[in-house]
């Protein structure tokens, strides 16, 4: 046996304990749900090779090596592979209680005709946002696809199905699919900007939330105004890396789970990272992340990444690490636990390149936010607000553009803000307006609802202390550094920054159409010029109260 197969052995075996003893103590009470989830399209006009027999035995080899390893998963069929006898026969032949069938919700020829109206697309399945998506055609519209499919579903299988996914689905149809159908789960796309034309931004960024009634892509902040269909993020974004993949650019590149990429879920070594991270890292309630691909990849440029990854979660669901659910078990297991959207994380300390990054998501039904280390610093690389009463776009008409707009309320934008000369965040300085430098953080997540980050400061020599609970963040300092800090934001000249005003205690803003603001509970806003925000604290401390509205 060679020595990487030793340490492959190694890593797979104890990736739990490798994370706790440097990372966290990540109580047992916080399972990590791994939903394997692979979706089906009949047809791939983009490319002329990719054939429907090619699709179809992308499923069978799916199907074998999921067999093979005895793991649990969810089938979600577009419209048209449900009508197709092949699809129907194959899946109709799987062990109901390890396979889940449902609906992978894009919009192609069949399913409009079937529902009597006109096909505007240019192929038999058009990825364009105002074609392929429910999206792009009226409520009363959108009503009559879902009752066209579901009739033809629960003809096939006998049953409706529980679970929906879509790269983006609206408020008005998830509401109508869970009231007259019963729906019990969906999920959507992780945040992305300009992939295939779809911008997703600003979101709860991983694990699930509850959306808004008004906005399929908004966490709501209270039952009375959520669906209660949870929504879970899909495909394994890397934490630290995806976010800044493109910076200074319009869109970004993609590094995540899907075994189609050779940068991520294609290879094994940043497979096992991602998994050593997943088990071991800081999650407060639980943890989340869907593997599996679509059938459009192909066997030939998945299969690779999906049998580096099948084996993984076999051994980590064998020991105890994982556990591996349907999509429609884990949104009743949700429902069950949780009234309102949870407050999560996501913590990574250790970095698969050679920059030696760390990063902790935080996410709640108020707000998400996102720390980064970088070369000795730490900086806010990301904020952004929720607010159940903004409306998406889409609630009441017709998207046009092929394109597609999710988004929520900025208050830090590290991709948007920046350019390649100026990397936009909210940066940690000294009295002397010089960057605060320091060692290696930990991450905290054993008091209920809060996640506490310390990290040790050198230059000057103390402690930060920042605590994340779900309606506010609090940051205060001890040792040297204390009464010798501040919040600096740095972005580049030419973006467009949504304050509006700024008062000591209170920084107002606007974004798209919508009004919000931040409320100082503790520390002052101030307008610094040449800097532009800058956040003081008060007796060592800043609170930023992100829940009023």
């Amino acid at each position: 046996m060679t020595l990487r197969i030793i340490l492959c052995a190694l890593f797979l075996t104890i990736p739990g304990e490798i994370c706790q003893a440097e990372e966290t103590n990540a109580p047992s009470s916080s399972p990590r749900i791994v939903n394997i989830i692979n979706f089906i399209r009949q047809c791939e006009p983009r490319i002329d090779w990719i054939t429907e027999d090619v699709l179809y035995e992308t499923v069978v080899e799916q199907i074998r090596i999921m067999k093979r390893y005895q793991l649990k998963g969810t089938f979600l069929l577009q419209y048209d592979a449900l009508m197709d006898v092949r699809y129907q026969k194959l899946l109709k032949g799987l062990p109901g209680e390890m396979f889940e069938i449902g609906v992978w919700w894009e919009i192609p020829q069949p399913l409009v005709e079937n529902s009597g109206y006109r096909w505007r697309g240019r192929f038999p399945w058009d990825w364009h946002a105002d074609v392929g998506f429910a999206t792009g055609y009226w409520p009363k519209e959108r009503e009559k696809l879902t009752d066209t499919y579901m009739a033809d579903f629960k003809k096939i299988f006998g049953t409706y199905p529980e679970s929906v996914g879509s790269w983006f689905i609206d408020a008005h149809t998830l509401q109508y699919m869970y009231d007259r159908y019963g729906i019990v789960a969906s999920c959507n796309c992780k945040d992305q900007i300009g992939t295939d034309g779809y911008t997703l931004w600003g979101g709860y960024w991983n694990q699930g939330y509850y959306p808004s009634r008004k906005n399929a892509y908004m966490p709501a902040q209270n039952a009375k105004n959520q669906i209660p269909v949870p929504i879970f993020r899909m495909l394994g974004s890397d934490p630290i890396h995806q976010y800044d993949k493109g910076l200074g650019g319009d869109w970004q590149r993609v590094v995540s789970l899907e075994p189609v990429y050779a940068g991520g879920g294609g290879d094994a070594d940043w497979c096992r990272w991602y998994f050593d991270a997943f088990v071991g890292g800081a999650a407060m309630g639980y943890g989340y992340v869907q593997a599996g691909q679509e059938n459009s990849f192909t066997w030939r440029k998945m299969g690779k990444g999906f049998e580096i990854q099948m084996p993984m979660i076999a051994r980590l669901l064998k020991e105890g690490k994982v556990t591996v659910q349907t999509l429609a078990e884990t949104g009743k297991w949700f429902k069950d636990k949780y009234k309102v959207t949870p407050p999560t994380s996501v913590t990574v300390l250790k970095d698969h390149s050679k920059k030696n990054l760390k990063t902790v998501w935080f996410n709640s039904r108020f707000y998400r936010a996102n720390l980064l280390w970088e070369d000795g610093t730490m900086r806010f690389r990301d904020i952004h607000l929720f607010d159940e009463s903004v409306a998406s776009d889409y609630l009441t008409k017709p998207g046009t553009s092929n394109k597609c707009n999710y988004y929520t309320l900025p208050v830090v934008d590290g991709f948007r803000w920046s350019s390649l000369q100026t990397v936009a965040g909210l940066r940690l300085k000294s009295a002397g307006g010089l960057e605060i430098k320091g060692g290696v953080p930990t991450v905290d997540d054993g008091t209920e609802g809060e996640l506490t980050v310390r990290w040790p400061t050198r230059s000057p020599e103390g402690e930060i202390v920042i605590t994340f609970n779900e309606t506010s963040t609090s940051i205060s300092t001890e040792g040297a550094v204390k009464n010798n800090w501040f919040l600096e934001l740095s972005s580049d000249e030419k973006a467009k920054l949504p304050f509006v005003k700024i008062d000591r205690k209170k920084l107002s803003c606007h974004y798209e159409n919508a009004p919000y603001s931040i409320s100082a509970i503790q520390g002052v806003f101030t307008d610094e010029p040449g800097t532009g925000l800058r956040i003081m604290p008060e007796d060592n401390r800043i609170v930023l109260d992100f829940s009023i509205r």
